[in-house]
């Protein structure tokens, strides 16, 4: 009976032994399964943690981009508007360069022919200050031919030497000159009808008959109203033309 109890209570020993051994390995592994999942979820944190900083970056740069996007629209746009602006005036000029050459097709040969006509007046004129005049005309001729002077430019210049030549027909003028003989002469110009000359010894005095084209010598007893006028003239006395010949009429020649 005594073993019988001893062996019940090396049993229930046993037993014991082995709940205990039991539930020291199942607390084990619980607290090794919760430490293991506190890893994991701080592990899982740390990742998370890490995404969510990825993602604002990623959010921030995607701002970034579309703020970039908003300004080169609006840049596009503005280039847009210059470049058609541009077209407008490309289009603009190139109509302006067709009509200025077809202009230009029906001004040069006015220009070349008043030139030509300025000459042939020159030529005809009575021949006051025939060199200076004959030069000008040489001038305008040799801008006919030169590339880097616009027509509006060219047109200019031969209006002025037109204009010059329109005063002439309402100017008094007197200036040193020579005669065709080559004798030192001072002329008297009044308008573009008369051409007088005086010699500078004041003895000799003639003028420019247009109906022979040739200077011929006056008589003697203009000498004096000729020398008024010359004074008068170059300034040097007050206006009083009467004295002066009718040289429109028949004068006698001679000293």
């Amino acid at each position: 009976m005594l073993n019988h109890k001893r062996t019940n209570k090396i049993t229930m020993s046993i037993i014991l032994t082995l709940v205990v051994g039991i539930a020291n390995a199942q607390l084990n592994t619980a607290i090794q399964v919760a430490v293991d999942t506190n890893k994991a979820s701080a592990q899982a944190q740390v990742r998370i943690d890490k995404l969510n900083n990825q993602t604002d970056d990623l959010t921030g740069q995607y701002r970034v981009v579309l703020n970039e996007i908003e300004s080169l629209r609006a840049y596009n746009k503005q280039l847009e508007a210059v470049v058609n602006d541009q077209r407008v005036q490309i289009d603009n000029f190139n109509t302006q360069m067709t009509h200025l050459e077809q202009t230009n097709r029906g001004i040069v040969p006015m220009i070349v022919e008043m030139v030509d006509s300025l000459g042939q007046l020159v030529g005809a004129d009575i021949p006051f200050k025939l060199e200076e005049r004959q030069a000008r005309v040489a001038k305008l001729e040799n801008l006919l031919g030169k590339s880097d002077l616009t027509t509006a430019e060219l047109y200019r210049k031969v209006t002025e030497a037109y204009t010059i030549e329109l005063d002439y027909g309402s100017t008094v003028d007197a200036y040193k000159g020579n005669l065709p003989t080559g004798t030192k002469v001072e002329f008297l110009r009044v308008g573009r009808n008369t051409l007088i000359y005086q010699t500078l010894d004041q003895e000799t005095s003639g003028w420019w008959n247009p109906n022979s084209g040739k200077f011929e010598t006056l008589d003697r007893r203009y000498n004096d109203e000729i020398k008024e006028a010359l004074r008068i003239a170059s300034n040097k006395a007050s206006p009083n033309l009467v004295g002066l010949p009718l040289l429109g009429a028949k004068v006698e020649g001679g000293q």
